[in-house]
């Protein structure tokens, strides 16, 4: 489990492509390393991730076909930034939401407008999570705790905006149009809507 808050955004030290299994190897602060072990949970771009190896302040990262997939880290190349957030423990503040670490799909950024201290970021999502997001809602993005400012649900767009500390520390301020980003949903909000879905369908039949 995360908070969505991200401790900072770190380049990929190194990628090995092998068939159906991508390893990505990271050098992480001492900070981050401190009582870090192999096997432990490790969120990459709002990926829950299992450290594989730890070699000094280098850590590795196993990538499966599935994650492959479902995720944008299949896309990541040596040097590309890589939001890092470890684990949460019991009893700390949750500053953003709670994330799983499970992402549901990816997002399109479709328009970036930037002022002097503000960035506006517009996505477009996939159809199937529109029914998920909703104005001043929250949504995790790039593992990312961040509420959405603005939403067209007819076109499945929706905007965040960023402050300057979320773009220092992030790996957001450097995305592109066309590039996309890792989604996952809120998932209270996810379990209300299909829970009522299934109540009404019930009640049809």
């Amino acid at each position: 489990m995360y908070t969505g808050i991200v401790h900072g955004a770190y380049p990929l030290a190194s990628v090995v492509r092998k068939v159906g299994l991508h390893q990505l190897y990271i050098e992480l602060p001492p900070v981050l390393l401190e009582d870090l072990q192999i096997g432990a949970s490790v969120g990459l771009d709002g990926v829950c991730m299992t450290v594989t190896q730890i070699d000094g302040l280098r850590v590795s990262f196993d990538a499966m076909q599935e994650t492959l997939n479902l995720t944008t880290l299949g896309e990541l190349d040596r040097g590309d930034l890589v939001n890092v957030e470890r684990s949460a423990k019991q009893g700390a503040e949750i500053g953003g939401h709670n994330i799983s670490g499970h992402v549901d799909g990816c997002a399109e950024i479709i328009a970036i407008e930037q002022t002097e201290n503000n960035c506006s970021l517009h996505f477009r999502l996939p159809p199937q999570l529109s029914k998920y997001v909703f104005k001043k809602g929250f949504i995790g993005v790039n593992g990312c705790s961040l509420t959405v400012a603005d939403y067209e649900r007819n076109e499945a767009h929706f905007t965040v905006c960023l402050i300057p500390e979320t773009l220092r520390v992030t790996n957001l301020g450097a995305k592109q149009i066309g590039d996309r980003v890792n989604i996952e949903v809120d998932r209270q909000t996810q379990v209300i809507v299909d829970t009522v879905e299934r109540v009404l369908a019930e009640r049809e039949l």
